[in-house]
């Protein structure tokens, strides 16, 4: 007798795909270690977007400052971000996905989304929907598969690269057990060094901590989320409305520090136009502004501001400039970005009354 069709979570999580993209465009890059990141000057600001997997073998990864990452792998081949390119290629994977029988996708960022199906083989399913992606797009995929979102998320991580696993309620403690809460997602760094303020390093250790030293710790709702995410419990449905922007923000890094008020406002004039230009594409009224600014060395300091909810460009304009009043003088600037932050389709209220801001 052959088993049921019931319903399971896939995470599928294309493999180094901003350097997988580059490397269809130029195939003679091909098993080299390829770097994506700014201008592709390692001698520029800027950080590794992604890094193909000959890269990371030189302990190259997402993040790392893009000088430290060329020292590290000096016969690596360094391409600017194209981000158009990438959209391209993403929209492609995510079509392939939506056309498979029964798929609900729920689609994560350009690399990755989350499909529900219904089945009676899971893997049967996940290796088709990798056949699927590759004959269209030439990339290759992982697929985590879960009895929930989180249990699929992390799964996928044991299957890397090109490859299936399967993390359940029956299987989790087992495999991830053992392993740090770091390795969650949704747990950072700095909820992890809490967690352990509380002896708690382990997901199993998680799993079977005292819900309420966690609420005192956490607060009433993430106490207990928190625990719920050890467990590998939540929900297991795919949910494919599409996705909404909470707000837009732009942001640059100087290649001199700035230290002129001239010069710095200019600079957020400018940013504040490439916001306002989003914000106004999207038609929805803005409910706070914030600003982000990074200090040399490295001193990042964010500042955020509800305002009365407003159609108005020069009043988000105004509201944003008088943060930027509050730059500490005399100090250098590397890195300076802009925020707006939107009122959510959900949130609309005849009355126009300002929302409640998610910063």
């Amino acid at each position: 007798m052959s088993a049921a069709a019931i319903p399971w979570v896939l995470h599928v999580d294309l493999d180094q795909f901003i350097a997988a993209v580059e490397v269809l465009r130029r195939p003679e890059l091909a098993g080299k270690p390829v770097i994506v990141g700014g201008r592709g000057d390692p001698t520029e600001r800027a950080v590794v977007s992604t890094a193909s997997y000959e890269a990371r073998a030189f302990g190259v990864g997402s993040g790392m400052p893009l000088r430290i990452a060329a020292r590290k792998a000096p016969d690596a081949v360094i391409l600017p971000v194209d981000a158009p390119a990438y959209t391209a290629a993403s929209d492609e994977v995510m079509a392939t996905l939506r056309a498979q029988p029964g798929a609900v996708v729920q689609v994560l960022g350009w690399d990755e989304a989350f499909v529900g199906i219904t089945t009676e083989d899971p893997e049967a399913y996940a290796r088709s929907i990798q056949a699927a992606v590759l004959e269209r797009t030439r990339l290759h995929c992982s697929v985590g598969i879960g009895d929930t979102l989180v249990r699929a998320k992390n799964a996928t991580d044991f299957g890397k690269p090109q490859g299936r696993f399967r993390l359940t309620a029956e299987n989790w403690i087992e495999v991830m057990g053992a392993r740090p809460t770091q390795a969650l997602w949704g747990v950072g760094s700095k909820i992890s060094k809490r967690l352990a303020g509380h002896g708690i390093r382990t997901v199993a250790e998680l799993a079977a901590a005292d819900p309420d030293a966690l609420a005192a710790e956490f607060g009433p709702k993430m106490g207990p989320w928190y625990r719920q995410l050890g467990r590998g419990d939540g929900s297991a449905t795919v949910d494919d409305t599409p996705w909404v922007a909470r707000g837009h923000g732009r942001e640059t890094t100087f290649q001199q520090d700035l230290t002129d008020r001239a010069d710095i406002e200019r600079a957020a004039r400018e940013l504040i136009a490439q916001v306002l230009e989003a914000v106004a594409a999207e038609g929805r009224p803005v409910i706070g502004v914030g600003l982000k600014v990074r200090y040399a060395p490295f001193i990042t300091k964010t500042l955020v501001h509800k305002i009365e909810t407003t159609y108005d460009r020069d009043t988000v304009s105004a509201e944003i400039l008088a943060l930027v009043d509050r730059i500490e003088p005399d100090r250098a600037i590397r890195l300076l970005g802009v925020r707006a932050e939107m009122q959510m389709p959900d949130e609309a209220r005849d009355d126009h009354t300002p929302t409640r801001s998610g910063w």
